[in-house]
């Protein structure tokens, strides 16, 4: 690894929904520039142990910690695996998404809508929380959201306002944490080439999408990585309270 790429060197990072898509690019890049990773992961451990292989073949470090952000006690339990692992608390990107099927207002289970501010929503409050208590002074927040906060369709309700949920989380924030020198800031991305999309999405859906996208094509893990890379290093500290669209031209 180049040593001059190391901007992150002694920090130490949380990234939920570490060990797949956006957020396994997340890890790699954060640990590559070299923070201290400890990522989230429920379902998948192979996946996880996977991300911990990758980055330790990149010179870097990475700790995978079972959690269910689904449930409260599965933050404390990822924050718990960040004292144990980590310097400090540096860096905290919130990533981590539930797996939701579309389905008209109309048709929409209160419980699946319970489930998914679960994980989206209050799981990022609880995790803000954790940041606003221990986090130290100059350090970066960045959640994720979704370019469907501008450009709704339908049956995406649930998602979508569970995702507007953390846009004003991530507003109010950056103004209580700003006086600490902690910056902010929301990263939107578009249609992004993820097991989420593929597995919530058509091959016509995904191809109609990349038509749409001025830049003619998904985006990948790694586009959205590069972005919250930057939000993440200190040529950002200027940044905060940003609502960020990596979405190819989209929004």
């Amino acid at each position: 690894m180049d040593v001059r790429t190391r901007i992150l060197e002694g920090k130490g990072a949380v990234v939920t929904g570490g060990s797949r898509g956006i957020g396994r690019a997340v890890v790699r890049r954060l640990a590559h520039d070299g923070a201290t990773v400890v990522f989230g992961w429920h379902h998948d451990a192979a996946a996880a142990a996977e991300v911990e292989k990758e980055v330790a073949a990149d010179g870097g470090v990475a700790h995978g910690v079972r959690a269910d952000l689904g449930d409260p006690a599965g933050v404390d339990t990822l924050f718990a695996g960040a004292r144990t692992h980590l310097p400090g608390l540096d860096l905290l990107v919130n990533n981590a998404a539930a797996r939701h099927t579309p389905a008209l207002l109309v048709d929409l289970p209160e419980d699946e809508f319970d489930r998914l501010m679960a994980v989206n929503a209050r799981a990022v409050f609880l995790a803000l929380r954790h940041a606003a208590r221990h986090m130290r002074d100059g350090g970066r927040v960045v959640n994720l959201s979704t370019i469907n906060t501008v450009m709704p369709g339908p049956g995406i309700a649930a998602y979508a306002a569970s995702k507007g949920a953390v846009e004003q989380l991530s507003g109010v924030a950056s103004r209580e944490l700003a006086a600490r020198g902690i910056t902010v800031n929301t990263v939107s991305p578009g249609a992004t080439d993820t097991d989420l999309l593929r597995s919530t999405n058509s091959e016509q859906s995904l191809e109609m999408a990349a038509r749409i996208t001025p830049m003619g094509r998904l985006g990948q893990p790694a586009d959205v990585a590069n972005v919250i890379a930057f939000l993440c290093g200190p040529d950002a500290r200027w940044v905060t309270g940003q609502n960020i669209h990596a979405a190819g031209g989209l929004g």
